[in-house]
């Protein structure tokens, strides 16, 4: 065997290796029943510990966006968020206050998932472009793969539900695979009387009636080009599967159209499966075709969210329900 192809077999070896290893080691009972490291929680990589504290907060509404099984920014975000609401002090580890507070709940971490007909049914994009102008006459934003369906439909990233289902393509209806358990039963979701939106903590809260924070989303907030707003607007509607109606007033970067035009609905529409739309002009919270891109990229001036996290959000308020926009720092 030539050295460069000896050298690519070996790497190949070693990566498949390491792959299966990983997901021999994420079967539900090791996950669920993980526990705080005496170290650091890696953000580098997936590691059992992270995926169970980050389904927990995601089942507790304290979202850490796409779960990756990475401790990152936004997973401490959300731990910091759920310590708030506990009254406990916050910080980017897992004390043992908070991990007892966490631990009431005890639904299985993982489950196991079998592929529909209707998965795999599209019509799925060939190729989805970033460019506005090429979106236009698209005849449905829709997912661009099964597994992007089943990942977005479980608050997961693609490469986490590769890595938990090593042999899989998910092109196969009857397949039992592994995904995450973080599907919400609550017959209604709190109803939030007011929502923060912090323009520098890139973050979404939700408050009820006596104040207490019940929910808690990282979020891209604004941009250079089109800042958010501050002070407060109003929900004046909510928009399921909305149109995307571009301006060319907006002036966005890398959209050259002079004339208005439209993006037809869908999840990977560029705003996802629902707008809310806010009482300041052009101004909204919304879902997004990006979900790990949540909080590392700028929007338009929106409030952009992933599909998730949008939905819940919608679910929570209601035409009237006060969102204050404000700057603490970091």
């Amino acid at each position: 065997m030539a050295g460069r192809a000896k050298h690519f077999y070996l790497a190949l070896v070693v990566a498949m290796t390491a792959s299966t290893a990983f997901a021999a080691r994420m079967d539900p009972a090791a996950v669920t029943k993980a526990e705080p490291p005496a170290k650091t929680i890696s953000n580098d990589k997936p590691t059992p510990f992270a995926i169970r504290l980050e389904v927990l907060l995601d089942r507790a509404h304290f979202s850490p966006g796409e779960i990756d099984g990475k401790f990152g920014t936004n997973a401490k975000k959300a731990l910091r968020a759920f310590a708030e609401a506990e009254q406990l002090p916050s910080s980017d580890n897992v004390t043992e206050d908070v991990w007892k507070k966490l631990q009431i709940d005890q639904q299985p971490v993982l489950a196991d998932y079998i592929v529909t007909e209707k998965d795999i049914a599209g019509p799925f994009l060939r190729k989805l472009s970033s460019k506005m102008e090429a979106m236009k006459h698209i005849p449905r934003l829709g997912y661009t793969s099964t597994r992007e369906q089943i990942a977005e439909k479980f608050h997961m990233s693609q490469q986490l539900l590769s890595l938990l289902n090593p042999r899989e393509h998910f092109d196969r209806a009857g397949d039992t695979i592994v995904v995450l358990n973080t599907i919400d039963d609550q017959a209604a979701p709190p109803k939030a009387y007011r929502v923060e939106v912090d323009k520098s903590r890139q973050t979404v809260k939700l408050f009820d009636k006596s104040n207490a924070l019940i929910g808690f989303f990282p979020a891209t907030v604004g941009s250079q080009e089109k800042p958010s707003p501050s002070g407060t607007l109003k929900v004046t509607e909510i928009d399921q599967n909305p149109i995307y109606r571009y301006n060319p007033r907006y002036h966005f970067k890398g959209v050259h159209s002079k004339r208005p035009f439209t993006i037809k609905p869908g999840p990977n529409n560029p705003v996802g499966v629902v707008w809310i739309n806010l009482s300041g002009d052009g101004y909204g919270i919304h879902g997004t075709p990006s979900p790990g891109k949540i909080s590392r990229a700028e929007s338009h001036g929106c409030v952009r969210m992933t599909n998730w996290d949008a939905e819940r959000v919608a679910a929570s308020v209601g035409k009237g329900t006060p969102v204050n926009f404000v700057d603490s720092g970091r």
